[in-house]
């Protein structure tokens, strides 16, 4: 980039020159990520940046967008770069200590606010394992008003990341964070009217296919899953059979591959009945659930 007072670098010219460069290196959704980084390097709205194409970028703005371009060209996700995302509507902190939040996995958060909407006459209580960000339980804790959620990770970093995301929301009362291994971590006491989980699931033979943005940046240890990619949904299946109230929700996100292995899982298991699998937005087998017989 230069900043040549006859070639001025304006938002229009930026946006051109990193969004070119992005889709080159085969980043993907180029535009946006361009769109995301020029406005975070300005401070304004995206839609902003059409509205003032003709802005000529300042020599401080242009020294950080020359920053964030080296490393989003280096396939470190954009989300990550300019320190936030949305999911569910709502805006959360993002950084390397947590998976970053996917719209996929809205599909546990509708799955089990239609199961536990008609519930009336009592506190609800729902579980969020694996919670990473926080971004699961928060949804959750927004669309279900009765709701408290119990909120754990083993990580220590990512639940101090959830607990962040908590405190920035209108949240905090209804939910709690506990730091263990899988159901473990929570405490003793009333039964669940929901298991939500999104633990690590990618087989090992998926691996080598995760994008670099994914494989590189993200933990590692939020992504894989064993040989088969249900390392941890096998016990999250076993533990949550005693922790679900007599017709709870048991919901887990998997693998696509592995989302038929998950389901012979659930209907083997005589504490659990009708079991299935619930497709995302794209159509793509995304979660299995299950309700405690």
């Amino acid at each position: 980039m230069t900043t040549a007072a006859k070639e001025a670098w304006t938002t229009r010219k930026l946006l051109d020159w990193l969004r070119g460069a992005l889709k080159d290196k085969g980043i993907d959704d180029a535009r946006l990520c361009a769109e995301l980084l020029v406005a975070h390097v300005i401070g304004c709205v995206r839609l902003r940046l059409y509205m003032e194409a003709d802005r000529p970028a300042t020599p401080d703005e242009l020294t950080k967008l020359r920053d964030l371009a080296k490393r989003a060209l280096n396939h470190e996700p954009v989300q990550y770069l300019v320190g936030e995302w949305s999911f569910y509507g709502i805006t959360l902190k993002t950084d390397k200590r947590a998976l970053i939040p996917r719209p996929e996995s809205q599909t546990l958060v509708d799955e089990t606010v239609k199961a536990i909407k008609d519930i009336e006459g009592r506190t609800l209580l729902v579980a969020d394992v694996c919670t990473g960000s926080g971004c699961i339980a928060i949804a959750i804790a927004s669309q279900a008003s009765t709701a408290r959620v119990h909120a754990c990770d083993i990580d220590a970093n990512a639940l101090a990341l959830a607990a962040e995301n908590i405190e920035r929301t209108s949240l905090g009362n209804r939910i709690t964070t506990f730091e263990g291994d899988l159901l473990a971590a929570l405490p003793e006491g009333e039964p669940y009217d929901a298991i939500v989980a999104n633990p690590p699931y990618i087989p090992d033979d998926e691996w080598d296919e995760v994008a670099p943005n994914v494989k590189h940046h993200e933990p590692t240890h939020a992504l894989r899953g064993g040989a088969d990619g249900l390392d941890l949904v096998r016990p999250l299946i076993d533990q949550a059979a005693v922790r679900l109230r007599p017709g709870g929700l048991l919901a887990v996100e998997v693998a696509t591959a592995c989302a038929d292995a998950a389901l012979q899982l659930l209907m083997g298991d005589d504490r659990y009945a009708d079991a299935r699998i619930v497709r995302d937005f794209a159509g793509r087998p995304r979660v299995v659930t299950a309700r405690r017989a």
